[in-house]
């Protein structure tokens, strides 16, 4: 909760909260099989080498979810965005549809899309400061950036921070499909009937999606209160814990982090459209 409360103090203090419209929770329907990615954390070889593990097993009617935080942590950002682009591509088979691959946002991505946006801060220092200390100073360095160089640009007000954001847009847009596959993402998914709900880190189980907010990438605490069926949901699966614990079930929920960026594994599950576990991979 420490990690949940701070965040979004900070966040909140900095930018408006802006509610988004219903088109970001992501449907998934027509469902056979569902294999859910954990966080990747610019862990480009690991993403690889699971990728070709799930194309050995992958079956017509299957889906794909990722549920953020794809920058990172890691040293193979661009890589990770590559692979994510090119497997898409390699998957993308006659009868499946673009609904067919859901990308949920995760912290890591909420954090870089402020970053670019940083001239319109009260306080940009502060809130830079706290984004690196959780990880986002991996995707700057990514993008032909540096801790030092963005300091030093801090001091000189907004001109000089929206050119530099700027040049960070267009370096990440020089890459094919990085911008595109950033700009689609979804802060929820659910399959037809609400009979799996995926988030990125956290859910109040007493509120209903649309009223989540920043729960969703802040509020791991909440989720770990889950002791009941969410509205209704067989199971709600998240794809980050702080603690990277692996693959954890309970009755209600699940958890896919086995610590790719932190010196663990890159997870994955296979599940049934009712939230049973069908198979388990790492990489």
């Amino acid at each position: 909760m420490f990690f949940f409360a701070v965040g979004l103090a900070i966040i909140r203090k900095i930018f408006a909260v802006r509610d988004l419209p219903p088109s970001v929770f992501a449907e998934l329907t027509a469902v056979r099989r569902l294999w859910v990615v954990g966080a990747i954390h610019g862990e480009g070889d690991r993403l690889q080498r699971l990728h070709r593990s799930i194309a050995e097993r992958f079956a017509l009617g299957d889906r794909f979810v990722y549920l953020g935080n794809y920058l990172g942590h890691g040293t193979a950002i661009v890589e990770t965005l590559d692979e994510l682009v090119r497997f898409r591509r390699a998957m993308f088979l006659p009868g499946m549809e673009a609904g067919d691959f859901v990308y949920l946002r995760g912290a890591q991505e909420e954090m870089w899309r402020k970053l670019l946006q940083l001239q319109f801060a009260t306080g940009p220092s502060e809130v830079f400061e706290w984004m690196i200390n959780h990880g986002v100073e991996a995707t700057l360095r990514a993008y032909g950036s540096s801790v030092d160089e963005a300091r030093k640009l801090l001091r000189e007000g907004a001109l000089t921070i929206t050119r530099w954001t700027t040049r960070l847009r267009e370096a990440m847009q020089s890459h094919p499909g990085h911008d595109d596959l950033l700009n689609s993402l979804h802060r929820a998914a659910y399959v037809e009937g609400h009979r799996i709900v995926f988030v990125h880190a956290g859910l109040d189980p007493d509120r209903p999606l649309t009223e989540q907010g920043d729960t969703f990438w802040w509020g791991s605490g909440y989720f770990e209160a889950i002791a009941a069926p969410y509205f209704g949901a067989a199971r709600v699966v998240r794809g980050y814990d702080r603690n990277h614990r692996g693959v954890v079930a309970t009755p209600y929920t699940l958890t896919v982090d086995g610590g790719a960026g932190f010196g663990g594994t890159l997870a994955a599950v296979c599940l049934t459209p009712d939230g049973k576990v069908l198979d388990q991979l790492e990489a």
